[in-house]
């Protein structure tokens, strides 16, 4: 983990802030509207610790969580990788959204691996 670049770590970094506020939004909407929240409510909490995780590795800060919580936030980054991947292949090449999503499964992979770290 810690033989990533240093232009990798701020790119996943920033792209896993975004990818918390895009959830946070989402989960505002919808809140407003009465929908259900639990799974992006799950997500979230999953990017949160998945980039505390990542925080913590690269730049030294405090990461608090039991092993339980990992693993759970583990297994739910997991699961968002294929609907990233879907996206990854329906887009063009060279567009923003396919460079966008390349980065925010980069940022996930290495979230997943540093809390796989955490669990041995």
């Amino acid at each position: 983990m810690n033989t990533i670049s240093k232009e990798i770590q701020d790119l996943s970094i920033t792209s896993l802030e975004s990818t918390m506020n895009k959830l946070t939004n989402a989960y505002n909407t919808m809140t407003e509207k009465g929908s259900s929240t639990a799974l992006v409510k799950k997500r979230l909490n999953a990017v949160k610790i998945g980039l505390e995780s990542l925080k913590g590795v690269w730049n030294k800060e405090s990461f608090n969580y039991n092993e339980e919580i990992i693993m759970t936030s583990k297994e739910v980054l997991q699961g968002i990788l294929p609907s990233i991947e879907k996206q990854i292949a329906k887009a063009k090449k060279g567009s923003s959204q396919k460079t966008l999503n390349e980065r925010r499964l980069t940022a996930l992979i290495l979230a997943i691996k540093s809390l796989e770290n955490r669990l041995m």
